[in-house]
């Protein structure tokens, strides 16, 4: 395995501006949990959805946000007309995905995910990064796996996303359920010849075992803490302070799983936004670490 070092002398940090504003790596505008098999045109009024998320996202535009990865994939409510507007609107830059999630015991994949092979779901990603969504290009591969040991779908999705990554140069963001699941990813993603430096570890805080992150991490991989929130604030913090100590914040990337206009809900349900991270997280955080985490980390693992 490559020794941390001698990864990290690879990666040639890009360029930033002289006041680089932040980037928020991992949120959402609108989910809708009904299952593949339920998601057709008109489950909600995209009126009342972007006036609901409008003021959130102006919020967080004047707290310095300039870019916000929105990651509902395919069939659990990705919606570009709606990300493209409230971009425009709000002059956040709102990026989408492209991928299929497959946790929750696959309830979110349509059939063909079922039937067709790695290399023919890859071709499929593919052509929507070529071709863009409803005139969005997606930016990032989002995927979503159960725990560890993968089920032979959970690895057929990341064999998929892994060939997907070597063909176009995209990061892989996948919803992860543990470190088992984690480190299985990462292996698959080199056997498939793909970068593990092009892996994210959606949700690493909720593996409470810090090892698990070290390894991820050393073995070139980005382990992201998202999901901050006011409940969770001393959690996160711990989590950073681990990986610093071991010399490995900048392989980390921070993010707060907000947003979440619930399809099905009454006015979308409980809206949280995206402020916290700004007005309560990095307060507690050594002023140094704002930028290699809002910033540089991100542009490294997703591009500029």
């Amino acid at each position: 395995m490559m020794r941390r070092r001698d990864f990290l002398a690879t990666l040639a940090l890009p360029a930033l501006p002289a006041n680089p504003a932040t980037i928020l790596t991992h949120e959402h505008v609108l989910v809708d949990f009904i299952g593949a098999a339920g998601i057709v045109p008109g489950r909600y009024d995209p009126e009342e959805v972007f006036r609901t998320a409008k003021p959130k996202l102006e919020e967080v535009a004047r707290l310095g946000c300039r870019r916000l990865q929105e990651c509902t994939p395919n069939f659990l409510g990705r919606d570009p007309r709606l990300l493209r507007r409230l971009a425009d609107a709000t002059g956040v830059e709102i990026w989408t995905n492209t991928g299929l999630y497959g946790a929750r015991n696959h309830l979110f994949l349509p059939e063909y995910a079922r039937t067709e092979t790695s290399e023919q779901l890859a071709r499929r990603w593919e052509q929507e990064w070529r071709q863009g969504i409803d005139g969005m290009k997606p930016r990032f591969i989002k995927i979503g796996v159960n725990r560890g040991p993968l089920h032979a779908l959970d690895r057929k999705l990341i064999e998929a996303a892994a060939l997907c990554s070597l063909h176009t140069g995209l990061a892989i963001a996948s919803h992860t359920g543990d470190g088992a699941a984690a480190l299985e990813q990462i292996d698959i993603v080199v056997r498939m010849k793909a970068s593990p430096g092009k892996f994210v570890w959606v949700h690493a805080h909720n593996e409470k075992d810090h090892s698990m992150h070290e390894k991820a991490a050393r073995a070139g991989a980005w382990v992201e803490f998202d999901g901050i929130s006011p409940k969770s604030l001393d959690w996160h913090l711990a989590c950073l302070r681990q990986m610093e100590q071991r010399g490995l914040l900048e392989r980390v990337l921070i993010s707060q799983d907000a947003g979440w206009y619930h399809v099905g809900e009454p006015g979308g349900g409980a809206y949280r936004g995206y402020a916290t991270i700004y007005t309560h997280f990095l307060p507690m955080l050594p002023a140094s670490w704002a930028q290699l985490l809002l910033v540089r980390n991100p542009i490294q693992a997703f591009g500029a």
